[in-house]
């Protein structure tokens, strides 16, 4: 291809589809869905126009993946940052039919951590999971990050990404559980443990609770169940904290990440598997082969009472994979500033 024609090709396209009563859900729940993508480097918010259509509003943040709700706004991990979103509208306010504007209001540089799974403690301390040193961690004024816990396993804290620590799990405003791909204590050695070595330990005991997991991800507790995503086979469940077995509630078409709760749904982000090794070769090629099926990238609405899909939305296009989703409720249609353009510098508030 010559220089006239790479110029002349049109920009890669999202084309987002939902199933027919995803809208009506969305506004009888008055929710909206906020999506982190680091494979494109976006912030998607997911809402409804004033006409009841689909909103689609996004910002660029480069690797963007872990995100989590605070009782203003939003924290979101970035290449080597953390973002503290706040929304600057008042209650009531609205613009272009707009009810919340989330500001990038505070930055904090961590140096590239690796940062996945994000939350908010009892105290309003951020707890993150710092996937390159194996541990859980929070915000430093002075540092990069300052260190709160690690796996028995890990004997020392290093830049390895010796485990692959993904997720975490909060319980009455306290890390409760966290997942990991394998028990590794060696330089990037859970990849040799993708299809049967992943876990769920037990941060207040420190000990193995689940194992024999394919890649686990977004561990999150939710009406007494503490719900995960068993990635690499797709299935959707929890863990049976009693006997320490998996239960698979239900099979979800795409490699899984991201998991929020509303009510008695789950809303389960989905993705397309890249090709290479740390994706191919899982059960989930199988059980998506066994099925006739492709794999997807979305979200899907799971009723936690019968394990169906009721509602489903899909992305297709440039955007192939997703990392967090988190469902805002009491939120119509978000907006957000990013740093690509020019309103940032307008935007103006006064606190009283």
């Amino acid at each position: 291809m010559d220089t006239n024609e790479a110029a002349a090709a049109p920009a890669p396209m999202l084309e987002i589809s939902t199933s027919r009563q995803m809208l009506s859900w969305l506004a009888e729940q008055k929710l909206s869905i906020a999506l982190t993508t680091y494979q494109v480097g976006k912030l998607y918010f997911i809402g409804l126009k004033p006409d009841n259509g689909l909103s689609v509003f996004e910002r660029s943040f480069n690797r963007c993946m872990g995100l989590c709700a605070t009782p203003n706004g939003l924290y979101m991990s970035s290449l080597y940052q953390v973002w503290r979103f706040e929304n600057v509208f008042e209650v009531g306010q609205q613009q272009d039919g707009f009810d919340r504007l989330y500001v990038p209001q505070m930055g904090y540089t961590t140096g590239d951590l690796d940062i996945h799974d994000m939350a908010v403690d009892s105290e309003g301390r951020l707890v993150f999971v710092n996937t390159l040193f194996g541990c859980l961690a929070t915000l430093s004024e002075t540092h990069s990050f300052k260190p709160l816990w690690q796996p028995h396993f890990i004997s020392k804290l290093a830049a390895e990404d010796r485990c692959h620590l993904n997720g975490l799990a909060m319980k009455d405003g306290q890390p409760a559980y966290v997942t990991a791909v394998s028990q590794s204590d060696v330089v990037d050695g859970w990849r040799e443990h993708r299809n049967h070595g992943g876990i769920v330990i037990d941060v207040e005991r420190n000990e193995i609770v689940c194992s024999g997991l394919s890649m686990p991800h977004s561990p999150r507790w939710h009406n007494g169940k503490l719900w995960l995503l068993n990635s690499g086979t797709g299935n959707f469940g929890y863990v049976d904290l009693e006997s320490g077995r998996f239960e698979s509630l239900c099979f979800c078409p795409g490699y899984m990440r991201g998991l929020s709760f509303h009510g008695n749904f789950a809303l389960v982000g989905l993705s397309k598997p890249r090709e290479n090794k740390t994706f191919s070769g899982l059960g989930l090629d199988d059980n998506l082969k066994s099925r006739n099926a492709e794999a997807r990238c979305g979200v899907q609405v799971i009723d936690l009472r019968s394990g169906d899909v009721v509602h489903w939305l899909r992305m297709e296009g440039v955007v192939e994979e997703l990392y967090d989703v988190v469902a805002l409720p009491q939120v119509r249609r978000p907006m957000a500033l990013g740093f690509k353009t020019d309103e940032i510098r307008r935007v103006l508030s006064i606190e009283y």
